[in-house]
């Protein structure tokens, strides 16, 4: 017989039996993996769930999302601010797949998360029943895991392991679909907590070898560079990592996703690598002997053209996910496992160091990109409004102590260029699926999260309207979450793109707006709109002094441009400035 269809799992934490529903065991079982608050949309195949969360609504918060893929978006707010399991309950059929795009974003980008789905009974598998549809098979390529319960029996077994399989090694999203016959169900319920599956080993185990050859190559290096993401804060690991840098005086720079690991104002912290990163991580890159990658995956938003990228280096590539592992760059030294445990293995075998000369190359880049881009986004002399100076404003007002929500687009790649972050876990943003729309959501589970924290959501005016109806859930469950759109009246990115390669043809990307203030009054909040830099700073301060929630529009200039940039398909040496 085929070792997985062997598979054991380890349990602990076992507990006496009782008879009751399917419906009221997934409840019990989310309490037992400490669940507070979850995130959803109630409908027929799941309605025997909601009976039972109406029962334990002193011990669950639900949250009524406006579309399910509002609750996944919310759910992975929830996760990456707290670092636990984000959790969203859908129905069946439109319900299930309306989850789809938030599943994959949570894949790509490595949030845990569980989504529950009902479906319909057991002898209706198959049938073409009302609302029935093969959620396992269509989420199958955008899960870490997935599976359907069709007897009450296999509920606590099935959901242990979910949690397990979400939060350990790389974090991912889990679906499990449910039938509405084993939610009526009874059975004896016993809950195991999962410790271990057979055939799945989380975190690779670190060849001392592999250090030591690491280790190597960093104490000899001349140029060296890190580049990391967002696995060291996965990994917790961002006190480990701010030693190993600070010993090795190496210069660091981050993907989006990394970005807030350490404090913004580090001087070892020389910016964004990517499409839009700054200027002198992009290009020495190519010059670097020595490139450390920790905890990030060598997007092709990062790398730009595989062929050029960083040929003349020495590789070497932390990672916990041995699949991300020469990938798409081909690396020297493999450092498998957690990345707390492997920088803080690594820190003793390194020299100490400072690389003065090389980190006086960065200055020197720095003050190129802050002639020609960051003094005009920020310092702008023009009449319109950047929004560069927008997410000034909010450091100022801030310091630098808020999260980041942002949306995807032009905005988004401001955001991650010119906010201050103090502490980890403070950007929040849709990396490697690019969502448009996820933004709002996403900081109303942050919020919730982290009620103790300012939480600011960046959107444009195209990807604000895609979940604008979260606005309703805001409302409702009086989040203090502060909305900032930066309206253009149009698709910005996709505009930039029209205007650099497409001669100006700007195709379905010019939008006719709604009043967006009037639009956030009928739910309720407060809401203003900056048309003029002078009412700028007033209206910042005026939202972050806020105790509730706000809305805050902002008319920056139409034809803006984010800079710098590397075109797609370019190498990362020839970013342009403007």
């Amino acid at each position: 017989m085929k070792e997985t269809q062997t598979i054991q799992d380890q349990t602990i934490d076992a507990q006496p039996t009782e008879r009751i529903p399917g419906s009221e065991a997934i409840v019990r079982c989310l309490l037992e993996e400490g669940v507070k608050t979850v995130y959803g949309y109630p409908g027929g195949a799941i309605m025997p769930l909601y009976d039972e969360l109406y029962k334990y609504q002193d011990k669950i918060h639900h949250v009524l999302a406006r579309h399910e893929q509002g609750a996944t978006h919310a759910a992975q707010g929830y996760a990456r601010i707290s670092g636990e399991v984000g959790v969203a309950i859908a129905t069946s059929g439109p319900g299930a797949t309306n989850l789809i795009t938030g599943i994959a974003d949570a894949q790509i980008d490595s949030t845990p998360m569980v989504c529950i789905t009902g479906q319909v009974s057991s002898h209706l598998l198959g049938s073409d029943a009302f609302q029935e549809t093969d959620i396992v098979g269509i989420s199958t390529p955008i899960t870490k895991w997935n599976h359907q319960i069709t007897k009450a029996s296999e509920i606590p077994k099935v959901i242990a392991k979910a949690f397990y399989i979400a939060k350990s090694g790389r974090p991912g999203p889990v679906l499990i679909d449910i039938t509405k016959d084993a939610q009526f169900e009874a059975f004896d319920f016993k809950y195991e907590k999962c410790k271990g599956i057979r055939s799945y080993k989380p975190v690779p185990e670190t060849d001392a070898t592999s250090l030591n050859v690491a280790a190597d190559l960093i104490n000899n290096a001349k140029k060296p560079l890190v580049v990391w993401g967002q696995g060291v804060i996965l990994g917790k690991a961002e006190e480990e990592f701010k030693a190993v840098i600070e010993k090795a005086g190496i210069p660091s720079a981050w993907t989006i996703l990394g970005a807030s690991a350490i404090p913004t104002t580090h001087p070892l912290n020389v910016g964004m690598v990517g499409m839009h990163g700054n200027y002198a991580p992009n290009v020495l890159t190519n010059e670097c002997d020595v490139l450390i990658a920790i905890g990030m995956r060598f997007d092709d938003r990062v790398t730009g053209n595989l062929a050029s990228y960083a040929k003349q280096a020495k590789i070497i590539h932390f990672e916990i996910d041995p699949a991300e592992v020469d990938k798409n760059v081909k690396t020297d030294v493999a450092v498998l496992g957690d990345a707390k445990a492997s920088l803080k293995s690594i820190l003793p075998l390194i020299n100490n160091n400072s690389h003065s000369e090389w980190h006086q190359r960065f200055k020197d880049l720095y003050a190129i990109e802050f002639e020609k881009v960051i003094k005009n986004d920020l310092h702008p002399t023009k009449e319109g409004l950047t929004m560069g100076e927008v997410l000034k404003e909010i450091n100022v007002q801030t310091k630098g102590e808020a999260a980041i929500v942002s949306d995807v687009g032009q905005h988004q790649m401001i955001a991650c260029r010119y906010a201050k972050f103090n502490k980890t876990k403070s950007n929040i943003t849709s990396g490697g699926l690019g969502t448009m729309g996820f933004g709002l959501p996403a900081a109303i589970g942050a919020k919730m999260a982290a009620p103790e924290r300012e939480v600011i959501s960046i959107c444009g005016d195209g990807g604000y309207q895609m979940t604008i109806q979260e606005l309703g859930t805001i409302f409702q469950q009086k989040a203090a979450v502060k909305v900032v759109v930066l309206n253009n009246d149009f698709l910005g990115m996709v505009r930039q793109w029209q205007q650099l390669f497409f001669d100006r043809r700007y195709a379905s990307t010019e939008m006719t707006n709604p009043d967006f203030v009037t639009i956030a009054k009928g739910y309720y909040l407060n809401a203003k709109r900056v048309t003029k830099r002078e009412e700028l700073a007033d209206a910042v301060k005026e939202m972050v002094a806020s105790k509730e929630p706000y809305f805050l529009e902002v008319c920056v200039e139409k034809e803006d441009n984010v800079f710098p940039m590397v075109p797609s398909g370019a190498s990362v040496s020839d970013i342009r400035l403007e």
